[in-house]
């Protein structure tokens, strides 16, 4: 065996050719190869080449900014067209794909990593469940963000009676990862990393099509220094590596290097928790965290289900569940922002497509996410607000397959004040935009398949608490203090269904104290 080609990151964006796939490996802003996609960004801003690459990435990569992640590729006429599972932290990418300058997928994130291993198996694509009844499934658009996205990528089979969707392989050219160390021979480790994310079936799936994988490391080390059980990218698939400049391989944008992180030491947490004031959004988590029963694995979603952990930690019930996240990190606490897909103090650190075998199989027991849109079926929509695309990410992955699904938002948004008063919900001010309207934008989630399912389906507000049953949505609990017909039923573009036994909202709820959801006391 060779030993692996150094070479720079201009060397390496010279090897991408117009008309190539590109996928890159990264997560939010974790593991990102910002070496490797600025010089493809550099190269195309002074050479006008390369052009019409097809950029694939299947979570979500940046930080917002726009000069981040999936951004260095937001160039008209670098890019053809694009695939990915999540816009959001790369606001420019998702801008081009709405102004109709590409052709422009989004797909869901967990199905994008099975892809990515069909296409190293040289299967003919994926077949699962995900998607049915979104707006990824053929019927309802097949993932196409713009007019320009012709080719269908999704189709619609039946298989033991059964609807199944077909996701479609297509070749991978060049792979830009990342990774920590590297030997002379381009086994490469990941032990500094927040997560391990899918990088080995990307080098895969881009070695057996014949491609170049590119791998940028913070420093080469001697042949037999690497731990072989730490070498997620075996030299075998490597075309060559390059040694990245540190400020553009921080182990998060924008963070410093923390080994708690990645599980090189732990991080004492815990101690006297202080109580955090009552707010709308406290109020919505502390309901929610009313949901957890001990030894279950949950998925968080970021925003107000965030407030869940919050309020399990003030409640001393945070080991009533173990919070894993879609990258692959299961245990510990979750991070926000940039951070998130890492999780401080993890107890296991997995492969991206593992953990979303794991959720597609039923292995989450509860998933508290955002509520952002409510119609009169059920359906959520968290993907597409008009010129918007924060896409669908693993959400779909997640709320078709978790045993019991908690959506958790404001009753409404945009100028929401609320207060309380004497144990009571007080509304200062309405949020100037409604959340439950005739029919979402984009449906993330389909009630009639929840329902189909038989899943448990609560949507969780600061006023009231819905429940998805088969003939529509129910009111099943309201705060004291709100009146229903003109603080809930009149706010709203549809007449939702009133449980014969609707209940007040627990009063605990409106008290400042702990609310005592710690049963072993």
């Amino acid at each position: 065996m060779s030993k692996v080609s150094i070479i720079t990151a201009e060397q390496a964006a010279n090897l991408v050719e117009d008309g190539d796939t590109v996928i890159t490996s990264g997560f939010v802003g974790n593991c990102n190869p910002e070496e490797l996609s600025k010089a493809i960004e550099q190269r195309f801003l002074q050479t006008g080449s390369p052009r019409d690459l097809t950029y694939f990435y299947s979570a979500s990569q940046g930080d917002r900014s726009g000069t981040t992640g999936g951004d260095h590729f937001a160039h008209e006429g670098l890019v053809k067209r694009v695939i990915v599972g999540h816009y959001a932290t790369a606001p420019k990418l998702g801008a081009l794909c709405l102004a109709n300058k590409c052709e422009a997928y989004n797909l869901p994130q967990g199905v994008l990593t099975y892809l990515i291993r069909d296409i190293a198996g040289h299967r003919p694509g994926t077949i699962t469940h995900v998607g049915l009844d979104t707006f990824v499934d053929p019927r309802n658009g097949g993932g196409k963000v713009n007019s320009r996205t012709t080719e269908d990528l999704v189709e619609l089979l039946e298989m033991d009676g059964e609807e199944k969707l077909f996701y479609k392989a297509f070749p991978l050219n060049v792979a830009f990862l990342r990774g920590t160390y590297a030997d002379e021979y381009g086994n490469v480790t990941l032990e500094k990393e927040a997560a391990t994310t899918e990088v080995t079936s990307i080098a895969q799936a881009v070695k057996n099509n014949g491609g170049k994988v590119v791998v940028q490391v913070e420093k080469i080390v001697r042949t037999g220094t690497l731990d072989p059980r730490l070498v997620k990218i075996p030299g075998i698939y490597v075309h060559a590596v390059v040694v990245s400049d540190p400020k553009n391989h921080e182990q998060s944008l924008g963070g410093v290097f923390n080994p708690a992180i990645c599980g090189m030491t732990r991080e004492p947490v815990g101690g006297e928790v202080e109580i955090s004031p009552l707010s709308a959004k406290k109020i919505i988590g502390r309901r929610a965290a009313m949901e957890l029963r001990k030894d279950t694995v949950v998925n968080l979603g970021i925003g107000t289900p965030e407030y869940v952990a919050q309020v399990t930690n003030e409640e001393g019930i945070a080991d009533y569940m173990t919070l894993t996240v879609e990258s692959g990190v299961i245990g510990g606490v979750p991070q926000s922002g940039a951070k998130f897909g890492s999780s401080l103090n993890p107890d296991a650190i997995i492969d991206q497509p593992y953990q979303f075998d794991f959720y597609d199989g039923g292995g989450l027991d509860m998933a508290f996410l955002g509520l952002a849109e409510c119609d009169e079926m059920g359906n959520i929509n968290v993907s597409k607000f008009g010129p918007k695309l924060p896409g669908c990410g693993g959400f779909i992955n997640i709320t078709q397959n978790a045993k019991n699904v908690y959506f958790c938002g404001t009753f409404n948004a945009d100028g929401l004040k609320a207060k309380i008063e004497e144990g009571r919900l007080v509304i200062l001010e309405e949020g100037k935009k409604t959340k439950f309207i005739k029919q979402v934008e984009q449906v993330t989630f389909s009630g009639r398949y929840a329902n189909k399912k038989g899943q448990k389906v609560l949507y969780i507000t600061e006023r009231c608490v819905f429940e998805l049953r088969q003939d529509g949505l129910y009111i099943i609990e309201v705060a004291p203090g709100i009146d229903v017909r003109t603080q809930i039923i009149e706010l709203m573009e549809f007449e939702p269904k009133i449980d014969l036994n609707i209940k007040s909202m627990d009063e605990v709820l409106f008290r400042e104290e702990r609310m005592g959801l710690n049963r072993d006391n």
